[in-house]
């Protein structure tokens, strides 16, 4: 039985997963499932949902979890309120990875947004030629803007209605600032759309653009759960667990 279950198919929790398991912890790794051909972390891996919180909360009660390490997408809205109740619900102690969202720099050109709806709405009143970052699951929302031109970048194909003038790239990062400044000047790219994520895995786009005096639509974080317990990377999130598994030793 793990005394640890990591939330997330994101860098950091492959960071932490393999932290934790150089120290000898028992631990699953649980991945959602929506990526065709994950990154997978080292230790044991689990694919799929729970079955909402009530499910969660019956997994870690059953295999006697201790600790959940939530370090999904900070997009990934459903998955923490869920993981916030389960481990209240099983007395589980809960640890999110909260890496710090970007901030803009003295070159940076952003429009901040609330939502991607909200980034649709910029990108038709702009039109031009747009880099679209946001993930596969939220290309639909750009469906109906029928006056610019997107290079789509996603890890898998969008299985929503596209943009009708577009280019599929599909590829992973992470990216380096030349790649993307060649990236940006081979498609003549004078928009770009990104969630704020934060960390370094995507964020050369971000300079790449500052370079050229891009514009950038940035979508806000989704809020989350206050009151919790929170590291901001997941070097700290592995310390953290082990103080816990000390601390509940039983």
């Amino acid at each position: 039985m793990p005394d640890v279950l990591v939330l997330g198919g994101t860098g950091d929790a492959r960071a932490v997963a393999a932290a934790l398991v150089d120290d000898g912890v028992d631990l699953v790794s649980s991945l959602a499932g929506r990526v065709q051909s994950p990154r997978l972390p080292v230790g044991e891996v689990r694919i799929g949902g729970f079955g909402g919180r009530d499910g969660l909360a019956d997994y870690l009660r059953g295999n006697g979890v201790r600790v959940v390490v939530d370090a999904t997408h900070p997009f990934a809205a459903r998955i923490t309120p869920n993981a916030v109740a389960a481990c209240a619900a099983a007395g589980v102690a809960y640890l999110r990875v909260a890496r710090p969202a970007w901030e803009p720099e003295p070159a940076d050109r952003w429009t901040r947004v609330p939502d991607v709806n909200a980034a649709a709405t910029v990108v038709a009143a702009r039109g031009g030629r747009v880099f679209l970052t946001t993930g596969r699951q939220d290309v639909g929302a750009f469906a109906c803007v029928d006056d610019a031109w997107f290079l789509i970048r996603v890890v898998d194909a969008p299985d929503t209605e596209l943009p009708p003038h577009h280019e599929l790239l599909r590829s992973r990062g992470p990216y380096t600032v030349e790649s993307e400044r060649e990236l940006l000047e081979r498609h003549a790219i004078d928009l770009l759309v990104t969630k704020n994520s934060g960390g370094p895995l995507t964020s050369a786009k971000l300079r790449a653009a500052a370079e050229r005096g891009i514009e950038v639509v940035v979508v806000d974080r989704p809020s989350e759960p206050t009151s919790i317990e929170t590291a901001p990377s997941a070097d700290d999130a592995a310390a953290r667990v082990r103080m816990l598994l000390q601390r509940y030793r039983p």
